[in-house]
Order: structure tokens, then C-alpha cells, then sequence
């Protein structure tokens, strides 16, 4: 009778496992935690991962995005865009800042619209005569179209040439006029026509490369790149060194190939069925990342934000586009047996993605992914910036196979600036420990550290320190409940490419 009892409370305890097995979303009785790596720099370009993607833009200094600041050399203090843009340009501020910058929207190689703070183009003012600088226009035109001129001899100098033919002229700290003829060619500082530039941010992100090299080079370009960046001896690689999977990010274009939306080009979605052939081949899996969502989701560039703005998720129409691309990839790889995951979005920005607008959009992507694959896992990024972890709980009970991505840096905060190697390990063990416990519960989702890497603040560190804190990671992050990916696969920085890390002895699995 007791080895009845006995057998009756373990056959409950089974049963109890498979329940909340079932409610984390491990619908498949083989499920194991994943390692995967991230493909990062591929299928969405992110120019610090492969800088010389970007070597042969001509005026590459001037892509779109690029903060300029501009101080004239008569007046002494720097343009700026009154109340931060709506009004008039003056020349009255002593530094440089947010209303002092201008975003670059490129036209071509020397021509540019100049966007300011409250995202207004600078213009010239039609309702005079036509020659004091504004910044009123919301959409640019013909009127916002200027040319930048450089200093040969000196780049940091230019000159601003206005649609109707003249040079900008600081007359005086309040009035910034576009009716200055020229000059016999001095740069001096008794002309008013000339500026000091100052680049105060770059991006490099899919619009910035394509939008560069323009719509007659870039295809080449980028097609090369799809072509050779990621290859099938990759995937050969990744199972062989005790990996199984792979997290790609794609951009929302993907879904327009052959014939993107300008400045984009057609071929990653080829791209993208060549990492299914391999995948297969080699016995991986594929969980596809929306990374670059339509209008920008957190304003960087590695979703393809033209300027830094962040305009995703702004109106219904923009969340249906996004549902629409899901859906699209959905359709598309549901019957292949190496699709494992679709990440609906990476990376939302709080509170400019609002948690009411991202309910809204996460509940209809996941029906768009249902409507075609009942056995794909479904992956909900949590939000950056000021947030609940967790947050998505809520929506998440109704969710079957729904997965909560966190992503995990021991960098972007000053709070790791001085921290000592043993710092950094501890606040892995104790404070990610923390963290990850706080969004692993056993009648919620599923736990994915969707991105981590073993680089740090600290400088000079000995292999073997990296090989401590890469481990402290591994530990850790193995007990998320889905499992960890790491960023990523091919990088420059060879802390952040696992392919460098693994063939040189600091990471093994």
C-alpha cells in the first residue's frame, strides 16, 4: 500500500510538472533550453559590426542622422532653432545642445534637408522675402533642400547654400538670413557666411548604407554583403560547437522583397531562405527577431531610424503594418522544421512605446503567428527605458508558447564604468540572478536572455578573466527557461563575435 501511496504522489507530481510546463508554453515534450547566437550585422545592417560596409559612400561623414552643429565664425555663438524649432533660426547661443543640433536627411551626396528638435525641416520664410531662415515645415520640400560646402583645407569649415542660390549669413544673433552672394574665396572670420561644424552623433543603421550609397549602387553593395557575411559553413560551425539555434534579426522591408519601399533593396528575403536551407541541413533552429520595425521602435539605428526619431506605434495603421509583416514571415516559413520563434518586435523604447500600444500590438502579432503555426514559439521583448519587468504578465496568461525576451549588458550604464573584474562577476551572480528569478515564475512565460556578451568597462583584463566572466554568464543565463543567445555570431570587436571567442579559447560549450 505505501509503495501504492508512493507511486500515486509521484504520478501527481508529474502531473503537476507537465501543467506548468504546459503554462510556460513547452508544448513540445522534447523541449530543451536553447543556445543560440544572434546574427547580428546581417539581414539589418548596424555599421560598428562591420564598419567597412560604409568605406565606399561617397561624403560618407554625411549620412542621414548626422548631428551638425553649427558656430559662426563673426558672432561667435551657434545656430539654434528658436524654442526648439516652429519658428525662426537665430545665432545667439554661447553652447550646443539639443535646439543647436541638426539632423541630416540626405538627398544626395551634397544636397540635405536639416531637421531640428521638434522635427521641423529648416526653410526659408515664404510669407516675407524669401530670405529668413525658419524651421516651420513638417514636411520638407523644395524650399528645405540646402548644400552643404566644405573647407578643403579645413573640413571643419563650411558653408550653408540655400534652394534660392545664396549662402546663410548670421547678421546678427537674431537674424539668420539666406542672401549672402559670396566671397573671392577666403574662409576667414570676418565672413558671415562661414561656420564652424561640429559633428555631434552619427548613425549607421540599414537607411544610413542604403540611403549613402543610393538606389544605383546600393543594390550591389548590399547583396554582396547578404551574400557573404553569413554563409552555410556558418550554420556548419554553430552546430558543431555546441549551439542550436540562431536568432536573426530582420527589418519590415523584408516583407516588400523584391521591391522595398526607397531607400531599401530587395534580396534579404533570399537571404533569409538560405538560412532555412542551412539551417536544416545542419540541425538548427531559426527564431526570426523583427529588429527594425516600421517608423522606428526605440529611435536607434539598429532599427533602421533615419534620424534618431522614434515614430513606431503612433497610429493603428502603423501597428497593422507591423502584424502585417508578422504575419508575412509567418506564412512564409510556418512548414519549414527549423522554424522555432518568431520575436515580434526588439527592443521597444519606454515611455515612447507605451505599454497600453504595446498590449495592443503584441496580442495582434501573436494572433497573426497562430493563424499559421500552433507549434512556433512567440517572443515579447520587454520594453527599455523605465518599465515593469514584469509587465507583459498579464497578456502572457492567455498566450500558450509565449516566451519574455530580456536582454542583458554589463554596459550603456554608468554604473559599470569602475566596476573591477570581480564587480562585474559578482553583480552577474547576484543582481542577473535577481533579475532573472523576478521574471521566472512557474505559472508564467518562458525566460529568454535574447542578447548578452562577454565584454565589458574593464580595461586590460587577462583571458582568463574573460573566460570567468563569459562563464559567470553561461551559469547564469543557462537557467532561463527558454534559454540565452549571444551577440553575436561575426563582429569587429572580437569580444562581441562568438566565432572569435570560441576559436580562441575564451568561450566553450
Amino acid at each position: 500500500m505505501a509503495v501504492y501511496t508512493k507511486k500515486l504522489v509521484l504520478l501527481r507530481i508529474c502531473a503537476v510538472f507537465l501543467m506548468i510546463s504546459f503554462s510556460h508554453g513547452r508544448t513540445n515534450p522534447s523541449f530543451r533550453r536553447t543556445k543560440a547566437v544572434n546574427l547580428g550585422g546581417w539581414l539589418v545592417t548596424e555599421g560598428w559590426i562591420k564598419p567597412s560596409l560604409f568605406d565606399g559612400i561617397t561624403n560618407k561623414d554625411f549620412l542621414d542622422g548626422t548631428g551638425l552643429q553649427f558656430k559662426s565664425v563673426t558672432v561667435g555663438k551657434f545656430l539654434c532653432a528658436e524654442t526648439g524649432g516652429g519658428t525662426i533660426i537665430v545665432a545667439n547661443r554661447t553652447s550646443a545642445s539639443g535646439w543647436e543640433t541638426f539632423k541630416l536627411w540626405r538627398i544626395n551626396e551634397t544636397t540635405f534637408n536639416l531637421r531640428v528638435f521638434n522635427k521641423q525641416f529648416i526653410g526659408l520664410d515664404s510669407n516675407g522675402n524669401g530670405i529668413k531662415v525658419v524651421a516651420t515645415s513638417n514636411v520638407p520640400g523644395s524650399s528645405e533642400m540646402f548644400e552643404i560646402v566644405r573647407n578643403s583645407d579645413d573640413q571643419s569649415r563650411v558653408r550653408i547654400k540655400a534652394p534660392n542660390g545664396f549662402l546663410l549669413q548670421a547678421k546678427t544673433e537674431e537674424l539668420v538670413t539666406a542672401d549672402y552672394a559670396g566671397s573671392s574665396g577666403s574662409w576667414g572670420d570676418d565672413d558671415p557666411s562661414v561656420f564652424v561644424m561640429t559633428i555631434s552623433g552619427r548613425m549607421q543603421g540599414e537607411f544610413q548604407v542604403t540611403n549613402g550609397y543610393g538606389p544605383n549602387k546600393a543594390p550591389q553593395i548590399m547583396r554582396e554583403h547578404w551574400k557573404t557575411f553569413i554563409v552555410e559553413g556558418d550554420f556548419k560551425f554553430i552546430a558543431g560547437n555546441g549551439l542550436d539555434a540562431v536568432r536573426i534579426p530582420v527589418g519590415w522591408w523584408i516583407a516588400s522583397d523584391p521591391t522595398p519601399p526607397q531607400p531599401y533593396v530587395g534580396g534579404s528575403l533570399q537571404a533569409l531562405d538560405n538560412a532555412f536551407t542551412w539551417a536544416q541541413k545542419y540541425g538548427v533552429k531559426i527564431i526570426i527577431d523583427l529588429h527594425a520595425a516600421p517608423g522606428s521602435q526605440n529611435g536607434f539605428e539598429h532599427s533602421s531610424s533615419r534620424d534618431g526619431s522614434q515614430e513606431w506605434g503612433t497610429t493603428d495603421d502603423n501597428i497593422q503594418k507591423t502584424v502585417d509583416v508578422i504575419e508575412f514571415l509567418a506564412a512564409r516559413y510556418a512548414k519549414r522544421p527549423s522554424l522555432y520563434a518568431i520575436e515580434l518586435i526588439n527592443e521597444p523604447l519606454s515611455p515612447g512605446v507605451s505599454l497600453e500600444m504595446m498590449n495592443k500590438y503584441y496580442k495582434a502579432g501573436y494572433d497573426a503567428v497562430r493563424k499559421h503555426s500552433s507549434a512556433a514559439y512567440v517572443l515579447l521583448s520587454n520594453r527599455l527605458g523605465p518599465m515593469d519587468p514584469r509587465e507583459l504578465f498579464p497578456l502572457t496568461n492567455g498566450l500558450k508558447g509565449s516566451v519574455i525576451d530580456v536582454h542583458y549588458y554589463n554596459l550603456f550604464s554608468d554604473i559599470f564604468d569602475n566596476m573591477t573584474v570581480q564587480q562585474n562577476i559578482d553583480f552577474i551572480n547576484t543582481n542577473r540572478t535577481a533579475q532573472l528569478n523576478h521574471v521566472t515564475t512557474s505559472n508564467g512565460p518562458l525566460t529568454f536572455v535574447g542578447e548578452w556578451v562577454a565584454e565589458w568597462r574593464v580595461s586590460g583584463a587577462s583571458k582568463e578573466e574573460y573566460q570567468r566572466f563569459a562563464n559567470a554568464q553561461l551559469e547564469v543565463y543557462g537557467r532561463a527557461t527558454f534559454g540565452w543567445a549571444y551577440w553575436t555570431l561575426k563582429n569587429v570587436n572580437r569580444h562581441w563575435s562568438l566565432e572569435w571567442m570560441i576559436n580562441n579559447g575564451y568561450i566553450k560549450l
